[in-house]
């Protein structure tokens, strides 16, 4: 695989820890990670907010203007924006956005889920800066994908403004805080919040795999446009990224045992 060939598009919402897709490009070389700003007429992790957030007409607008520039996937890079739908609209949201980029899609919280695959993880703790309502959708879906939750912390944080607003230490300290010993990882699900330039110190801090947003959002897209080829393992970004790459597919889950398939994204 030629890693130079490789460009993802990111549809984010509003401004706060955008910087964190050129920081990654950076550290990645040879690779192009475009982010549309999509529209957030208000900044809130407020349920009502976050449906409004990840609507059809504002991710559609998003993904068309993705389309002109030649990526090959494209990721709707917010969390809450997604689980919030839940499993099967998060899934109908991704495939509206792969219609209108033209296109494979996904989004943060399915990346998160394919991560925890492609590491072995079942059992993780989840550091959320949202509201405690808000945060337990994604307790919810990861509990769909069948990953349990066995620690959940949040920090109350209703606007993206104020979590892009978190330094290093702040985040460091957050982090290692609200690990469990149970966890075999530990899931930072917030794009606003910058993590990518402290992902090995993270992981030094706790001693495990940290998965946080930007980082699950950016190894999908690039995941999904490597295709067959696969994602060549990179050090200095975690253990994710680390770690060689599974080649796209349907996404299993509990459902697949019973003899049903969840969309391919």
């Amino acid at each position: 695989m030629r890693q130079n060939s490789l460009s993802a598009g990111f549809l984010y919402p509003g401004f706060s820890a955008e910087d964190d897709y050129p920081a990654i490009e950076r550290a990645l070389g040879g690779v192009s990670l475009p982010v549309v700003h999509t529209l957030m007429r208000e900044d809130a992790h407020r349920v009502d907010a976050l449906l409004d957030i990840g609507g059809a007409d504002v991710l559609g607008d998003g993904a068309r203007t993705l389309r002109g520039t030649g990526v090959q996937a494209a990721v709707w890079a917010c969390t809450s924006g997604s689980f919030v739908f839940g499993w099967d609209g998060a899934a109908q949201q991704v495939a509206g956005v792969a219609e209108a980029a033209g296109v494979p899609a996904s989004s943060t919280s399915f990346a998160f889920v394919h991560a925890a695959r492609a590491l072995g993880l079942s059992r993780v703790a989840v550091a959320a800066t949202y509201p405690a309502d808000v945060a337990e959708r994604f307790v919810a879906f990861l509990g769909h994908a069948g990953i349990e939750v066995v620690a959940l912390s949040c920090r109350g944080i209703v606007t993206a403004a104020e979590v892009g607003t978190l330094g290093r230490d702040e985040v460091l300290a957050f982090v290692a805080a609200n690990d469990h010993p149970d966890a075999e990882a530990v899931l930072v699900p917030d794009t606003a919040l910058h993590t990518v330039s402290w992902l090995d110190e993270l992981e030094a801090r706790v001693g495990k795999p940290v998965l946080t947003a930007n980082q699950v959002s950016v190894w999908e897209g690039l995941r999904l446009a490597a295709g067959p080829a696969g994602l060549a393992p990179r050090t200095g970004l975690g253990t994710l990224f680390a770690a060689p790459a599974p080649v796209p597919g349907p996404a299993a889950t509990p459902d697949d045992e019973r003899g049903s398939r969840t969309p391919q994204l």
